[in-house]
């Protein structure tokens, strides 16, 4: 316990002046871009890329975007190719450290370049986000931690194609560089070799026992907060088995394990413990844990509701709605209460629904627009597909809060539903019942030869709030006409019995999609949920 307080103490004080300057940065947001911008440009303008677009000619934000289109990431491809193919100083005059493989809207994978400068880039943000979360909430520093350890993809354990730069992280702790990877590692409640265990129902058991073992567990930080309830699903289905290997030393699979996970972990028996946890599975996580201090996840969009039913486990326990990150960069932190735009890190751009590009400075509170990004990993003018709303300012800086994923959108009979939209429909499908069910999705579906739309839900609800559904979509002139036309059936519900989140997350793993990566959307265009998901139609 004292190395991982002394571990979480160095961090927070390597923190300190990265939150001094972001909070000094709040009052112009503008001039602080404009710094990264230029710095961006100046390092680049001899790259393949910068000559290319006349980087060295560029000198002010507007002339950026003239030169430079916005680009998608299939716009980008032919430029990653030639960098995973081993070509220097394409999109960076540095070297490219690492490609990590990310997803996006469809299932196809996308690899970003990460290089030293990106890393600098995200400690600017994580360091004002981490020093705020200690100083807020000094438990956690007392303790050992437990990040999010998301089990390798299916495809990275097939192996990676042929490349002359590393593809993917080797663990999620490294998002953050070597130095604070370092700390962290040395904080750990589970090591980073438990996401080699190919079998989920393994990797969860294992991470079970790890976690049960530790009653000085100070701080959670996961993604989606069915990532943390599955969790502890897991550990209620197997309490008296990890009670027994706990007072043991032993585990149940250990021969299923890879030999590299099987000599990283070292089981004691700890009868103490398992005596004080013999019984029911505790009701609230401070029993389970009585020096956790705050628990990290996303909270906003479609996690809302998620993120609401694991909030009654917490007891005390307080709840940190995360920023808004990608793999790409970090878009936002929580910082002061809001979530401000992290402006120090990368070069922000903002797109209205006029297609216009605002900046920072002027984005306007309850609107929503979508992220422009530009990266020291190389990443320019790209189109992160990620929307945003606006819902308060730091200074003069916006602070903002995940909507849903611009690029998600269902057309089949030409309909265009997008994930945003249906985010908006949800907010009023269920604002009577004050907080939205922990799952809920909307899907097309074939029935019959035509089509039409599946709500899929964990809410208790009749086939009358499908005539609700109907007339909230139908507020889209696109699939309004396409219900008219009767290309569209009407909408129809599925009521979810079992973890939907759970199936979602399990049925994009295995198309070869990290848990990290998997944000919540609200609406799929994948068809025949109701064969992944337990429950039945509501006639």
């Amino acid at each position: 316990m004292v190395k991982a307080a002394g571990a979480n103490s160095l961090w927070f004080l390597a923190s300190g002046p990265a939150f001094a300057a972001f909070t000094s940065a709040l009052d112009d947001p503008d001039a602080v871009q404009e710094q990264v911008l230029r710095a961006l440009l100046s390092k680049n303008a001899g790259t393949a890329f910068g000559r290319e677009h006349g980087f060295s000619e560029v000198r002010t934000p507007a002339e950026f975007a003239r030169r430079v289109p916005v680009r998608n990431y299939d716009e980008l491809r032919p430029w990653i190719e030639r960098i995973r193919r081993g070509e220097p100083r394409v999109l960076t005059e540095e070297p490219v450290r690492r490609l990590v493989p990310t997803s996006g809207s469809a299932a196809a994978r996308k690899l970003i370049p990460y290089t030293d400068s990106l890393y600098r880039q995200l400690n600017r943000a994580t360091g004002p986000w981490i020093f705020g979360l200690y100083r807020k909430h000094p438990r956690a520093l007392l303790g050992v931690s437990y990040w999010a350890i998301s089990p390798v993809a299916q495809e990275e354990l097939r192996g990676a194609e042929e490349s002359s730069v590393p593809i993917g992280f080797e663990d999620d702790a490294a998002y953050l560089g070597a130095a604070r990877k370092f700390l962290i590692n040395a904080t750990l409640a589970v090591p980073p070799e438990v996401r080699q265990i190919a079998s989920m129902e393994d990797w969860r058991y294992v991470t079970a026992l790890l976690l049960v073992r530790r009653p000085d567990l100070s701080l959670i930080s996961v993604w989606h907060p069915s990532f943390l309830s599955l969790l502890l699903q897991a550990m209620r289905e197997n309490w008296e088995q990890l009670l027994s290997d706990l007072s043991a030393g032993t585990c149940t699979m250990m021969d299923r394990l890879p030999p590299s996970v099987a000599a990283s972990i070292r089981f004691h028996a700890d009868a103490r413990r398992a005596r004080e946890l013999r019984g029911a599975f505790p009701d609230t996580l401070d029993r389970l844990w009585p020096k956790l201090g705050v628990v990290s996840c996303w909270t906003h969009g479609h996690a809302a509701g998620a993120a609401s039913e694991l909030a009654q486990s917490l007891g005390p326990v307080a709840m940190q709605a995360k920023g808004l990150v990608a793999t790409e960069g970090i878009i936002s932190i929580p910082f002061g209460g809001l979530h401000p735009l992290a402006i120090r890190s990368h070069y922000l751009e903002f797109e209205d629904d006029n297609d216009r590009m605002v900046a920072a400075s002027e984005l306007q509170e309850g609107h929503e627009y979508n992220v422009i990004l530009t990266t020291a990993g190389g990443l320019c003018r790209y189109r992160l597909d990620d929307r945003i709303a606006v819902d308060g300012r730091l200074g003069r800086t916006p602070s903002v809060r995940f909507v849903g994923k611009s690029a998600m959108v269902s057309d089949r009979m030409g309909e265009k539903l997008s994930d945003g939209f249906v985010a908006s429909v949800f907010s009023s499908l269920f604002q009577d019942a004050g907080t939205r069910p922990y799952f809920v999705m909307l899907a097309p579906d074939v029935d019959g030869g035509g089509c039409r739309y599946t709500l899929y839900t964990s809410a208790e609800a009749s086939d009358e709030i499908c005539l609700k559904l109907d007339l909230l979509l139908s507020e889209n002139p696109h699939y309004a006409y396409c219900r008219r036309l009767t290309q569209l059936g009407a909408p129809r519900l599925f009521r979810v019995s079992g973890d939907g989140h759970a199936a979602y997350c399990e049925r994009l793993q295995r198309m070869g999609k990290r848990m990290g990566d998997i944000k919540p959307v609200g609406l799929s265009s994948l068809e025949d949920w109701s064969n992944h998901l337990s429950g039945h139609y509501v006639e």
